[in-house]
């Protein structure tokens, strides 16, 4: 199982991370801290704004129905 959160750093550089029940059976886990560029959150955003988007969502029909028979194999 993989969980992932984005967390800001704290000024004393320490990080408290809760993890649900389903870790309670693995007796070990690895952690990757990873530095979170500004530009790729800013990105993010944007992708969660096109998510309702209503030129991106019309764009995102049109593609549907253009492979709508292809797809159907």
């Amino acid at each position: 199982m993989t969980f992932e959160k984005p967390h800001d750093m704290p000024k004393n550089n320490q990080l408290i991370i809760d993890l649900s029940d389903t870790f309670k059976t693995s007796k070990s886990a690895k952690v990757i801290i990873e530095e979170i560029d500004d530009i790729r959150s800013e990105k993010i955003e944007l992708l969660k704004k096109a998510s309702s988007d209503p030129l991106f969502l019309s764009d995102v029909a049109e593609i549907n129905s253009d492979f709508e028979y292809s797809d159907k194999g």
